[in-house]
C-alpha cells in the first residue's frame, strides 16, 4: 500500500474531541454524558445523505469523513464538536498504516 497523498495544511476545521462518560443515576443504571478530551485541527469531507425512517417519519442522516493527525486514544463512540454540529465517530482507520493521519467515518447528529 502506498502513502496517502494528503496535505496537512488542509486541516483547517477546529474541533473538540469528546469521550463518553457514564454517571450513576442512583437507581442501578447510568446516564451517559460527554467530557472534553482535546481540541484538534481536522478536515471535514461530506460523503452523503440518506433518509432513514424513524417512528413513521423520514430523518436525513448525513455522513462525513473527518481527517485528523494520528492519536492512539481515538475510538468509535467518541464524538467531534464544531460549534453546534456534532459528529459521532462510527469507525476509525489509518488510511496508509503509517501512523500519520486517521480517517473517522462520522454520522452528524442534530441537524
Amino acid at each position: 500500500m502506498g502513502l496517502v497523498d494528503f496535505d496537512p495544511g488542509a486541516l483547517t476545521a477546529r474541533l473538540r474531541l469528546e469521550q463518553p462518560v457514564e454517571t450513576p443515576d442512583g437507581q442501578g443504571g447510568a446516564m451517559v454524558g460527554f467530557e472534553a478530551v482535546a481540541d484538534l485541527w481536522a478536515r471535514i469531507e461530506p460523503l452523503g445523505a440518506d433518509v432513514e425512517e424513524v417512528a413513521g417519519a423520514g430523518r436525513v442522516i448525513v455522513t462525513h469523513h473527518v481527517w485528523l493527525r494520528y492519536r492512539a486514544d481515538l475510538a468509535a463512540g467518541m464524538r467531534l464538536i464544531k460549534g453546534t454540529r456534532r459528529f459521532v465517530i462510527e469507525s476509525v482507520r489509518d488510511p496508509d498504516e503509517t501512523g500519520r493521519f486517521l480517517v473517522c467515518h462520522c454520522r452528524e447528529e442534530g441537524r
